[in-house]
């Protein structure tokens, strides 16, 4: 089979389009014929040398969907044909937080395409437990955001969901926007997103915002918003929001900063306010859900703006990079 290898990380980290053998799965496991994945911002972080579990060389791609093409010996309640979005974190069910409940902050983190190879490749042999049957009809672009809706789902949920309330969300790439599209299911009273992109922010403005601005100071909001959502894992985004949450509101911690980085903020102020910040790490008890919300009609196909073969991984990341289009995905299959 043909993969997208990452041989070393880095600032020009090197990466290969190589045959490999055809992954044979485990009697637990499933063949995976790969037709969609994601690219996202934790493969910048993998690309980068950030992430300090993974190990090169390495098959990335965490966001993957596609057909089942053979099953391992011990799989009863999945076949071949099926069409399937794959969950990729593994959690290892025995550790303390497993155990409570808390399996996506399991401590012997494990994952698709992040500590063993993911989806960029045309084959990919995954854990049958983790492999979720779509629905017929599901859209090829729908199925490969599966994934990044669960974890929007997950963010969701750790948030109070209290109708009425007025949301600030950095960042409309495309997991931004996700959010802004889950809070209204919540009862939002008004979304704003913050973005320096101007292309992004157009876009914004006809995925239903209310408003979407370079900087929050232009939406006038003295009091502060309820709720703020950082989606961009970027300190200077994470410090501004921070100032920006209500007295009594709730910041919530959902984009992927740099592990190395630290960002500033009052804790004083954090105290006198009673301000609740929480961290959503990943997907937890949340892709069935995404998946149902997908199935339900909630559209979200306008924010995959490329597709790419294996062959055009390099200028996907740079576009990636660049901040040019939306959500950018990776079809093995494609020529």
């Amino acid at each position: 089979m043909r993969a997208l290898v990452v041989t070393a990380p880095g600032p020009r980290a090197a990466t290969a389009v190589t045959e490999l053998p055809d992954p044979r799965p485990e009697p637990d496991e499933v063949l995976v014929r790969v037709t969609s994945c994601g690219l996202c911002g934790t493969d910048m972080h993998l690309l980068g040398g950030e992430l300090p579990v993974v190990r090169y060389p390495l098959v990335p791609g965490h966001e993957l969907t596609g057909e089942i093409v053979a099953v391992g010996a011990a799989v009863r309640d999945r076949a071949v044909g099926e069409r399937v979005a794959v969950d990729p974190n593994l959690p290892c069910g025995a550790c303390h937080y497993c155990r409570i409940g808390r399996g996506n902050l399991c401590e012997h983190y494990t994952a698709v395409g992040v500590t063993r190879d993911g989806g960029f490749a045309e084959l990919v042999a995954v854990p049958a437990r983790c492999a979720y049957v779509l629905p017929e009809g599901l859209s090829e672009a729908a199925a490969g955001l599966v994934e990044p809706l669960s974890c929007a789902v997950h963010g969701l949920n750790r948030l109070p969901r209290r109708p009425g309330e007025h949301y600030l969300i950095y960042g409309a790439g495309t997991m931004g926007l996700m959010m802004a599209a889950l809070v209204r299911t919540a009862g939002a009273a008004s979304v704003s997103v913050v973005d320096l992109n101007a292309e992004r922010l157009a876009f914004a403005e006809s995925f239903g915002v209310d408003a979407a601005v370079t900087s929050a100071a232009a939406l006038g909001r003295a009091p502060g918003f309820e709720v703020v959502i950082d989606a961009t894992g970027a300190v200077a985004a994470i410090e501004d929001g921070l100032g920006r949450v209500r007295r009594g509101g709730t910041f919530l911690q959902f984009g992927v900063a740099d592990p190395a980085r630290a960002a500033s903020f009052s804790p004083y102020r954090v105290y006198s306010q009673e301000i609740d910040i929480i961290g959503s790490m990943a997907v937890h008890n949340s892709f069935q859900p995404a998946i149902d919300l997908l199935a339900a009609g909630l559209d979200l196909d306008p924010l995959v703006s490329d597709v790419y073969g294996l062959d055009g991984f390099d200028e996907a990341v740079a576009r990636f990079r660049a901040g040019t289009g939306r959500k950018i995905h990776i079809a093995p299959q494609k020529g």
